[in-house]
């Protein structure tokens, strides 16, 4: 299947391309990476260099080489690997093989990434497998098959390259370049500058030849090794007839200095031998065995993150693809970092957190993996001191989480993020202060996570503190209108970044009563059940009793927008109906330079009612019962043709809304639009003169929540699980997995009818509504059909 220009689909569990496009080196390498959430490697070919993008990022590695940018390291290249063939030994380069084999691969069921390539004036045809390990998370594995059509002279060539492709700096500025010849490994170890962790990289291969008579000689030369500035590589040369085949794997350890805290042994030799350790287990099995258990660790994961449509294979093949990239842009092994608003893609957006976590990421996981989105919390308890230092150095109470969060929850976003590229000045933008939502969202997903598990221990373990001090911070921002008794927030941004420094946006002010409502029931509560934690929680940050009614009253006199009477519009936020009303299209053409940032302060975008992304629809989507449905749909109408969607976060909303409004052309739209944004290339590289390239994590997370809780039309509330479905056209079956507290339930949607089958492992009684219907109780191992109207 041919999803567009060079890029095709045979299975909708890959994605493949035919041709060599320079034009799309950058994306390419982020749509065909692999990885594990430790860490990401971009899909680029064997012999490429930092030139060409080469990426291995690592997560845990946050570092400042440029005294203004944290991002991650990206490791030395163990994967390396050049053939050189013909007495002259001119280099076989993957980019100029001949185009009638040519092919890259992307298997996202199992995270493989294969290679095919030829070169027929030299006799050569060439295979590459790579994987990260799903079940072995500090493995990078490659397997390079050489077959020849005619008698050839080959020097194969591997090793490890520290040239490193890098956004801000150099990361390792020392390298220390070792050969093992006991074990046959090679090995690149460097330290970062500001936080001295150590990097270490081991690499070690198996070198066979296939097609050749038992005995018969032509064997390859025995390894020479040799380190030169900071690439280290063994080189061996055969000579090969026709038919006969080399194959050679590397087995590659990548291990750090924060990967052993727990060991008590950080020292760089405890590092190195962790990665080594790695190589010689994979030396002792085999290729097959290894990726079979790479594969079984895989299947154990798509058995509840799948989500299967029937009738239309573009849309499952686009879906699964940001499913995989959900997944391994997620840490699912820890609980101590965060999902990078580009993964381990690249270091565009210094690996870290945003917003984007809890409200497009982890909602994926919640409803399928809960156990995933309460280490994604538990992040954001342990970056609790981090939060708390930012809201006391702008001089509030409590708990303001950074808007750009690494290891430590400290704030590393730059109140210079753009540039004017017309005058070249650097740009003030109030992300790190005036995008205050940050705080609200978190207690938004932790409401949600208790709701769906019933994890009591977490909110008293992690959860409470976490709703109290943003309660705390939320008090101590907003301002008290004695002459309209009630609370306003200003001065924010809401999701809209074009209009900073606008009051009473809809979005934050909804958030805000959200939050404080909520941290001040969870205290009643274990006011009431947990007293003795209770006391302990307050203690421990030194709460004192009166402060749950300061949140009670924030919530109860907060001012929040409400629909017009007649038209039904709720104002994005104060003042913004009286704003010049253009089109984005329109607007466009005031540019003076395409490059241009749109927004705060002198951006085109700031003095209109054109929004980067969806802001009144994005509370309406987090909340589906925050509006009536008609007030939806005409904030829908009015809001839709006046967003950009300068954010790959803003389609999801549109079709999420849409598919809830019946309006399923434009939801289908929308949806193909989010989860293309990567795969079609539509978004930006490079915005204010910043590169923010890499593959949207957000927009792959939200593909989820697009096709259950949109089309699929799931609604999880306190009395269990509602089903309201509106199938696009063309989609014959659409079937996924939910859990709702001790209940796991296969559900599939068809036109006729929904099957709702719950799992023998269940451990209780799932409420369920189709429709308007009332609620019925499916009992563990239970199946029902239900039709539809």
């Amino acid at each position: 299947m041919r999803l567009r220009d060079n890029l095709y689909s045979e299975t909708t569990w890959d994605i493949y391309e035919t041709r060599y496009d320079p034009d799309q080196m950058i994306t390419s390498g982020s749509n065909f990476m692999i990885g594990n959430g430790f860490l990401g490697y971009r899909g680029t070919f064997p012999d490429d260099r930092a030139e060409q993008y080469v990426g291995c990022i690592v997560t845990d590695t946050w570092d400042n080489a440029d005294g203004v940018w944290s991002e991650l390291v990206n490791a030395p290249n163990g994967l390396w690997l050049q053939v050189l063939a013909g007495e002259d030994g001119g280099p076989l380069c993957w980019r100029e093989a001949s185009p009638d084999t040519w092919r890259r691969t992307l298997d996202f069921r199992y995270g493989v990434w294969c290679g095919e390539a030829a070169w027929p004036e030299a006799g050569i045809h060439m295979v590459e497998e790579r994987f990260a390990g799903r079940d072995e998370l500090h493995l990078l594995a490659a397997r390079t098959r050489i077959t020849a059509s005619s008698p050839v002279r080959l020097e194969v060539r591997t090793g490890i390259d520290g040239q490193s492709w890098n956004l801000n700096g150099e990361h390792l500025p020392e390298l220390v370049l070792r050969h093992h010849e006991g074990s046959g490994t090679v090995e690149a170890a460097g330290r970062t500058g500001q936080h001295h962790y150590d990097v270490v990289v081991v690499q070690g291969e198996r070198f066979s030849v296939e097609g050749r008579t038992p005995g018969e000689g032509r064997a390859p030369t025995p390894a020479a090794v040799v380190a030169s500035g900071r690439r280290i590589e063994s080189s061996r040369v055969i000579s090969l007839q026709p038919g006969e085949t080399v194959t050679v794997e590397r087995y590659v350890g990548v291990f750090t200095t924060n990967d052993l805290r727990e060991s008590g042994d950080t020292s760089v030799e405890a590092v190195r031998h962790a990665a080594a350790a790695v190589v010689q287990r994979a030396r002792n099995s085999t290729w097959d065995a290894l990726i079979q258990a790479h594969r079984a660790a895989w299947d154990g994961l798509w058995q509840d993150l799948d989500v299967q449509i029937d009738g239309d294979e573009l849309a499952q093949t686009v879906l699964r693809y940001n499913l995989y990239h959900n997944v391994i842009a997620t840490p699912i092994h820890a609980d101590h970092l965060p999902v990078g608003a580009r993964g381990l893609s690249c270091q565009a957006y210094q690996g870290a957190a945003f917003w984007d976590q809890e409200v497009y990421n982890m909602p994926h996981f919640l409803y399928t993996r809960p156990e995933i989105a309460r280490n994604i919390l538990t992040y954001r308890y342990r970056t609790l001191p981090g939060a708390r230092q930012k809201a006391r150095d702008l001089g509030y109470q409590g708990a303001f989480y950074a808007w750009v969060s690494g290891d430590t929850g400290h704030e590393i976003c730059p109140s210079w993020f753009f540039k004017d590229v017309l005058s070249g000045r650097p740009i003030r933008n109030h992300f790190n202060d005036w995008q205050i939502h940050i705080s609200p969202d978190i207690v938004w997903a932790l409401d949600r996570y208790i709701e769906v598990t019933q994890d009591r221990a977490f909110l008293i373990s992690c959860g409470a503190e976490i709703a109290f001090e943003v309660a705390r911070f939320l008090v101590s921002r907003v301002h008290y209108r004695v002459d309209r008794e009630c609370y306003e927030v200003i001065r924010v941004l809401g999701p809209d970044e074009y209009h900073e420094n606008v009051d009473n946006n809809y979005f934050t002010n909804w958030q805000v009563r959200y939050a404080c409502a909520a941290a001040a029931r969870w205290y009643r509560e274990l006011h009431s059940s947990n007293p003795a934690e209770l006391a302990e929680i307050a203690r421990r940050i030194n709460l004192h009793e009166k402060e749950p009614g300061q949140w009670e009253d924030v919530a109860e006199r907060i001012f929040v927008p409400t629909p017009d009477p007649q038209t039904g519009l709720i104002e994005q936020f104060q003042g913004f109906f009286q704003l010049e009303d253009i089109s984005p299209e329109d607007l466009k053409e005031r540019l003076l330079d395409p490059g241009e940032y749109w927004g705060w302060p002198n951006g085109i975008a700031v003095a209109t009612q054109v929004s980067k992304q969806a802001d009144v629809l994005q509370l309406m989507v987090m909340h589906p019962q925050a509006e009536e449905l008609e007030v939806i749909r005409r904030n829908w109408e009015y809001y839709e043709p006046r967003t950009q969607h300068g954010s790959s976060l803003s389609y999801a909303v549109y079709a999420t809304s849409a598919a809830r409004l019946e309006l399923l052309e434009d939801a289908y739209r929308y949806f193909l639009r989010s989860c293309t944004v990567d795969l079609f290339n539509t978004g930006k590289a490079i915005s204010g003169g910043t590169f923010i390239g890499g593959i949207h994590t957000a927009a792959c997370g939200v593909a989820w929540q697009i096709a259950v809780q949109g089309f699929g039309g799931v609604a999880v509330t306190t009395d269990g699980i509602s089903l309201d479905p509106h199938l696009p056209p063309g989609w014959d079956r659409l079937t996924f997995t939910l859990r709702w507290r001790g209940a796991a339930v296969d559900v599939t949607i068809t036109p006729a009818d929904i099957t709702a089958s719950s799992r023998r492992e269940s451990t209780t009684e799932l409420p369920l509504r189709v429709g308007s219907a009332g609620w019925r109780q499916l009992l563990p191992g239970e199946m029902v059909v239900i039709a539809r109207g």
